[in-house]
């Protein structure tokens, strides 16, 4: 069960790690779930055809670095409502990844190719260096100040010259970066894509945001609680003669409780 729960964990660390600069940055990228999914199709695609897990990874980086480009461009250009944009891109990227399997694949957006041995290692040796880079770089170093001034004193980061929605577009596209890794692992370490495959952890991710504190170290608690919740739902259903909806609802109950909690108590930002 510990070792499902690191698998679920991986893919929501990422995209939570991610999240977490556009919210610092006083703004929010509620596409998380479009941009895991168009990084889970494009790394498998890429797999399929070359056989090479690096290939692979940087296609879903690019996807979903290309994606959030666009929304940022939406947002900070066209001047798109924020939540409109992100629902156009979370439709487009599952409308995109159908079409393009159709076309390439003959298949209406199943991909089957082969999992990939030893793949959950490499993963968490990234997901441990990835929270440490993160807590660097919010906590120390220019970037990460001027970054959290966006949310906080924004006109002082404009007096020196600085535009925050340079910072908010910047934080965007690291969401995006970290969401094409996470999405990576979701086709894979399956060793297939199937459409809807992320099952809402875009979304969760934002929850976990939140529930961690909005720090680096809480984002991997939080998402591990959360995770660990769903694996024992999953174990659960074997074992227990309890209607299959309850099972399914658990993790997020655990979820809302433990929001519910830190809203009681909150934590020192």
């Amino acid at each position: 069960m510990f070792r499902s729960s690191i698998t679920i964990m991986i893919p929501l660390l990422f995209a939570a790690a991610g999240g977490l600069f556009p919210v610092l940055a006083g703004t929010l990228n509620i596409a998380l779930e479009g941009l895991l999914l168009a990084g889970a199709f494009s790394s498998l695609a890429v797999y399929y055809s070359t056989g090479s897990v690096a290939a692979a990874i940087l296609a879903a980086v690019i996807a979903a670095l290309s994606l959030s480009a666009l929304h940022s461009f939406a947002i900070f250009k066209l001047r798109a409502n924020l939540f409109i944009s992100a629902l156009a891109v979370n439709l487009f990227s599952s409308g995109i990844c159908i079409v393009i399997s159709d076309k390439i694949f003959r298949t209406k957006g199943v991909v089957v190719s082969q999992s990939i041995a030893g793949l959950q290692k490499w993963y968490i040796i990234m997901g441990i260096f990835m929270i440490a880079a993160v807590w660097l770089v919010i906590y120390k170093t220019p970037f990460g100040y001027r970054l959290r001034a966006c949310e906080k004193n924004s006109e002082a980061l404009a007096s020196l010259g600085l535009r925050p929605q340079v910072y908010q577009t910047i934080a965007i596209l690291i969401s995006g970066f970290f969401c094409g890794i996470g999405g990576s692992f979701l086709s894979l370490n399956l060793g297939a894509f199937v459409p809807g495959m992320p099952s809402g952890k875009g979304w969760i991710a934002l929850a976990v945001i939140f529930l961690g504190g909005r720090k680096p170290i809480g984002i991997l608690a939080a998402a591990f609680l959360f995770s660990f919740a769903e694996a024992f739902s999953n174990y659960a259903q074997g074992m227990m003669s309890l209607p299959a909806d309850f099972f399914l609802a658990f993790p997020y109950v655990i979820t809302l409780i433990a929001m519910i909690v830190l809203s009681a108590f909150p934590m020192n930002n």
